[in-house]
Order: C-alpha cells, then sequence, then structure tokens
C-alpha cells in the first residue's frame, strides 16, 4: 500500500498579500461545497476564511472563500474561473472571484456636513479601507477644501427642483467615466431618482441616523432630545427607490441620558454615523455583503 501524500505546508504569510475571495450564492443542493473546496484544491488555493449560508426561504445557498495560491510561480486565476464556471452551471450559481489587493473605486456623494467625508478620506489615506476614490460629487462647494486637501477631484453640481434630472445625468457621466465600483452617500442630503437608484442597484450606500422612535424631518436630534431618547443610533444600507429603507447592511447604536443636550445628542449621532458607514463600506469592498431580496447576508469581517 502506498503511504499517503504528505500535507502541503502553508507558509505563515500576511494573507493581505495574495489574497483573493470567491464569493456568490447557488441553489441549495448537494455537492455545492464539494464543487467549491475541491475547485480551489485541484489548483493549489488555500481557503483560509470560510463563510456559509442557506436561506432555506428561498433555496439559495451564500457563500465566502477567502484564500491564497500556495503554488509555485504567479496565480493565473484563468484555469480556476474556467473550471468552477463550467462545474457551476449544475447549481445555478452567481458567483465572483475577485484579488483583495485591488482597491475598489469609490465615488462620494456629499453635501454640507463633513464628518463621514473626513472619516473615509482618513481611513482610504491610511490603509484602513482598501478603496480609491477617484471622485467626490457635491450639491454644495463647501467641502471642496477637504477634497483639494487629498488631491482629489471635486465636483460641485448644483441642484435645484428644475435641474434634478440635468444634474443626475452628470453625475452618472461621473461615476461612468471614472469606473467607479460603488457609490456612497456620505451624508448626501438629496433624495436619488427612482432611475438613479436602479443604475446604482447593488452598488450604492446610504447613511442616516436611526433613532427610536423614528423622527423625520428637520433637526431629528432636537426632536429626540424633547422626547428624552435614550438611545441614538445610525443605519448604513444599500440605496433603493424606497427612501431610508434599503437593504441594511449594518447598524450602530450608542447609550445617551438625560444629560446630553441637543448639541451633545448631534455630535454622538455622528460619530455613530461615521463608525457605521466605514464598517459597512469595508464588509461591502471585502465581498461579505450579499443581496437577498430587501434583505442582505452580511458575513462578519475582522
Amino acid at each position: 500500500m502506498n503511504a499517503p501524500a504528505p500535507a502541503t505546508a502553508i507558509a505563515n504569510t500576511d494573507l493581505t498579500l495574495n489574497a483573493y475571495t470567491l464569493t456568490g450564492s447557488s441553489a441549495s443542493k448537494l455537492g455545492v461545497l464539494e464543487l467549491i473546496i475541491s475547485c480551489l484544491y485541484k489548483h493549489q488555493c488555500y481557503a483560509y476564511e470560510i463563510h456559509t449560508f442557506d436561506d432555506d426561504d428561498i433555496g439559495r445557498f451564500f457563500f465566502r472563500v477567502e484564500f491564497r495560491f500556495i503554488g509555485t510561480g504567479e496565480f493565473d486565476q484563468e484555469p480556476l474561473r474556467a473550471e468552477f464556471s463550467e462545474r457551476a452551471l449544475a447549481f445555478d450559481a452567481n458567483w465572483d472571484l475577485r484579488d483583495l489587493a485591488t482597491p475598489e473605486r469609490v465615488v462620494l456623494l456629499v453635501s454640507k456636513y463633513d464628518h463621514c467625508l473626513q472619516d473615509i478620506l482618513h481611513r482610504q489615506s491610511t490603509g484602513a479601507l482598501n478603496i480609491e476614490i477617484p471622485a467626490i460629487i457635491s450639491n454644495h462647494p463647501d467641502l471642496k477644501r477637504l477634497a483639494d486637501w487629498y488631491e482629489i477631484p471635486y465636483y460641485h453640481l448644483p441642484i435645484t427642483a428644475d435641474t434634478k434630472a440635468e444634474q443626475e445625468a452628470q453625475m452618472w457621466e461621473i461615476i461612468q467615466d471614472v469606473d467607479a465600483d460603488l457609490v456612497v452617500l456620505a451624508r448626501y442630503m438629496q433624495v436619488l431618482s427612482d432611475d438613479m437608484c436602479r443604475k446604482l442597484h447593488g452598488r450604492a450606500i446610504n447613511i442616516h441616523h436611526s433613532l427610536l422612535p423614528g423622527f423625520k424631518g428637520a433637526k431629528p436630534y432636537h426632536q429626540a432630545y424633547d422626547k428624552g431618547v435614550k438611545l441614538v443610533g445610525a443605519t448604513a444600507h444599500y440605496v433603493s427607490k424606497d427612501l431610508d429603507e434599503g437593504p441594511i447592511i449594518t447598524q450602530g447604536v450608542e447609550p445617551v441620558d438625560h444629560t446630553y443636550t441637543p448639541d451633545r445628542l448631534v455630535a454622538k449621532g455622528r460619530d455613530t454615523e461615521r463608525l457605521t458607514l466605514a464598517k459597512a463600506i469595508k464588509l461591502h469592498v471585502e465581498r461579505r455583503c450579499f443581496l437577498n431580496g430587501s434583505k442582505t447576508v452580511v458575513f462578519p469581517g475582522h
């Protein structure tokens, strides 16, 4: 009897280098995990992080596998792509293979509030968010100074009720010209049209306060103060035609008490907004978020 082949040693390398993800969803069928693991094994790819979720309601299996190539030479994705594409047909799979070293191209939409913008720019500049920012678009000129500091093109596109369609057409042209992967509404105080929402389906993230009870309209934190709220929160979600009701990516909440003035509530709320939005962007660009109808499947990150 032949002795079993020795296991391939896995080098203790920096996982931020030579890191890839295989993500997607398939029909809930016997053999789908074998398909994923066997394809990776055959092409000398070591899976070190695996997340799966089976949605019994719709019969779909969601997966995210993070792996690295342990063979010799450079990793050629094409043989793996070709085999997985052919075998995945039997499982009605929608899937994507991505090199995590490649930053996502993110366009930021802003108005006058700068807390989310400053936070994203800082995280990008320090490497905490693996993104490139080829453009910042605003309906006001106020935040151009920040864009200039980071040497990012800033597009001031004023908007009125009469010019909304024209303004969005200009915005869409910029998004296409810079080949954006993702659009982030970093406190962009305008409602996107249904047409723009359709164009950005699954690749536009918004942030807004989520207080209990929900306070709509002007000065929500002042309304909250009048009701004596004990929690402030924020919700990051994918943009949809239903205002602030898109599939939720992540939420943040912080306790407050009777000592919080309206100004202190605003400050706490803005902190919660920026942290929640940054977390949502990171989850998205790491391919940890999956649209699942009106909901999301979100696998945990680091």
